[in-house]
């Protein structure tokens, strides 16, 4: 999970009840910064590990930080379980995972961070189309504006280059999360949501692991991108899950996921502070138009 924040059930204690305190908004600024690093470090790691070696590196990190909670319910795990976790892990990990780390060795990493806001719209989107849930005209009409952000994002250029692969692989990556997040919701509800990330990021290490083995680089792979593949796996996916649930269980899962807003100005803030990679005038429209939409379809008519 982009790095985007898993689909888990609201907690309604959380909700009658809020937190108010200074942790709050600190803890939110936090995750967001977080999960926006990811962006940076793929866009460091990408070109040196190559797409399936890196998420496999960060698969494996991720699965061994949430290990110990997947453990606690192990006898509540059926058979069937283990068939919806391998389909999740594939669509919300294994996938999402390597479509943004191929788009990092391509374009900035602001592209795969803006791309990844999308997450929400795509979440409503499956949601109507393949389950029947009503959306209504707000969220209709956020759909319709997000997308088009979408469109300018890839319709930009950085440096002289065409970055619409890459954002095109940003988008595909968000409709995988939107997918799996419904998945998840769906057929998997009956276990808890942090035991639900460990498994299907264990079971996408294991469909990853052949491509990463055929894929690996030849050339020694540098520190750097070592030590960026670490951060992406531990700080990043590992940490950053256990660090979301714990914010899900105090102040419930739509306030926690007001982290996942702060995703691409933090991705766009940390490829410029580290990398010198500018905000180019599409990536701030898209960037706008995209989560002024994701804000827009989740405000109450």
């Amino acid at each position: 999970m982009t790095t985007a924040a898993p689909s888990v059930p609201v907690v309604p204690s959380a909700l009658d009840t809020p937190v108010r305190d200074w942790r709050t908004p600190v803890e939110l600024t936090l995750l967001g910064a977080i999960w926006g690093g990811s962006f940076l470090f793929m866009r460091i790691a990408a070109n040196d590990f190559g797409p399936f070696p890196l998420v496999l590196t960060r698969l494996v990190l991720g699965a061994a930080i949430l290990l110990p909670f997947l453990w606690k319910v192990r006898s509540r795990i059926t058979l069937a379980h283990v068939g919806k976790l391998f389909i999740a892990g594939l669509i919300s990990a294994a996938a999402p995972f390597a479509l943004f780390a191929w788009g990092a060795e391509r374009a900035p990493a602001g592209i795969g961070a803006i791309a990844n806001s999308a997450t929400v719209l795509f979440s409503s989107l499956v949601a109507f189309v393949a389950f029947g849930e009503k959306i209504g005209p707000r969220k209709a009409l956020a759909l319709l504006v997000g997308f088009s952000g979408v469109v300018v994002l890839a319709s930009g250029r950085t440096a002289g280059d065409n970055v619409a692969p890459a954002a095109l692989a940003g988008a595909a990556a968000s409709f995988c999360y939107g997918l799996g997040g419904n998945i998840v919701k769906r057929y998997l509800s009956d276990l808890p949501p942090i035991a639900v990330a460990a498994g299907t990021l264990l079971c996408a290490a294991i469909l990853t692991a052949p491509l990463a083995i055929a894929t690996w680089p030849s050339t020694p792979i540098p520190m750097h991108s070592w030590a960026c593949a670490a951060a992406l796996g531990i700080l990043s996916t590992g940490l950053a899950y256990a660090f979301y649930f714990r914010l899900i269980q105090r102040i419930g899962a739509p306030r926690a996921s007001v982290a996942t807003y702060l995703v691409p100005l933090f991705g766009v803030a940390w490829a410029w502070l580290f990398l010198g990679e500018a905000l180019t005038v599409t990536m701030a429209v898209a960037g706008v138009v995209i989560l002024g939409s994701v804000v827009f379809s989740q405000k109450r008519g």
